[in-house]
């Protein structure tokens, strides 16, 4: 509404100016008419008034639509970088009462296995499972804060990437075997590693990437989940490749998903809880070890993240 009161301000404004200026070259005219009865000379300066006029008409005008054009960028730009401000503050908000979800949960779940564990007297099996879910629990809250100040380090340039020669081969089926034996061992996960691929890495935050894309797959596949992860060396390029048949990304979303705080916005994954960092955590480090990454469509169903390394780099 100001801004509109503004612009039409302006116009009216300019009208007024271009107003001014024709009545005081009629005045001029008129002033000459009554000086002199040489209608040549008449002739020849009301001749000059109008050329006068005409210049300083289309230098108001000119000079006013130039400032109008410049008044109508500034204003848009100030609207745009205003709706981002709310876009923003809106995703951390729901980062905020996401995390805290997330925070509660594997708590809640682990006070209620100790709970159990202290109050009854189990078998040895019942006790070992009831530990191990517990495990699993602090596992989950523990990649939760480290994701959390990870980004935080990210974002303040804080960490500094120490990438050595490594044996990543090595360091994916390690990771697969600590963190997704029992997937590994229900079929979930499937694997294809070539063996003896060597990248510079930093082996401290180079596995951020794995888990965080396997946590996705686990996460957003509601039915069965079939999960691959492959790594392959193919013209001289070191190709990492987590696919899965979950619910899937939609066409003009896939960009977005690397933003900082960005979730999907189907129903089905705003039931699933998140922060919003993992695929911004991804791509980040995968940047910093001069890679590129992309997500397609899977076939029949759900996403393909898609990791290009050059081998030339090691």
């Amino acid at each position: 509404m100001l801004f509109g009161y503004i612009i039409l301000q302006f116009i009216w404004w300019e009208i007024l100016l271009v107003k001014q200026t024709g009545q005081i070259i009629d005045g001029k005219q008129q002033l000459i008419e009554l000086s002199t009865s040489n209608h040549d000379l008449i002739d020849t300066q009301v001749a000059e008034l109008h050329n006068k006029k005409k210049m300083q008409v289309m230098m108001v005008v000119g000079e006013g639509t130039v400032f109008l054009l410049l008044l109508l960028f500034g204003l848009f730009k100030v609207r745009v970088a205003h709706t981002k401000e709310i876009e923003l503050n809106q995703q951390q908000k729901n980062f905020l009462l996401s995390v805290t979800h997330e925070l509660k949960t594997p708590i809640a779940v682990t006070k209620l296995q100790l709970q159990t564990l202290q109050k009854h007297t189990l078998s040895h099996e019942k006790q070992q499972e009831l530990i191990q879910h517990a495990l699993r629990e602090t596992e989950r809250l523990n990649s939760l804060i480290d994701n959390v100040l990870l980004a935080n380090r990210l974002d303040s340039d804080e960490y500094f990437f120490r990438k050595e020669k490594k044996n990543v081969s090595h360091l994916i089926n390690d990771l697969l075997k600590r963190y997704y034996k029992d997937s590994l061992d229900k079929n979930e996960i499937v694997v294809d590693i070539q063996n003896e691929i060597y990248l510079n890495v930093d082996d401290q935050i180079f596995p951020s990437i794995i888990i965080n894309l396997i946590d996705n797959a686990l996460k957003y596949s509601f039915q069965k989940k079939a999960i691959s992860v492959a790594l392959k060396e193919h013209k001289n390029k070191i190709v990492l490749t987590v696919a899965d048949g979950g619910c899937g990304i939609h066409e003009n979303e896939r960009v977005k998903v690397f933003n900082k705080f960005y979730r999907a916005g189907s129903e089905e994954t705003r039931a699933t809880k998140g922060t919003g960092l993992g695929l911004y955590i991804v791509k980040y480090i995968v940047v910093n070890h001069h890679g590129k990454i992309f997500v397609t469509k899977n076939e029949p169903q759900g996403s393909i993240f898609e990791i290009h390394f050059d081998a030339k780099t090691i």
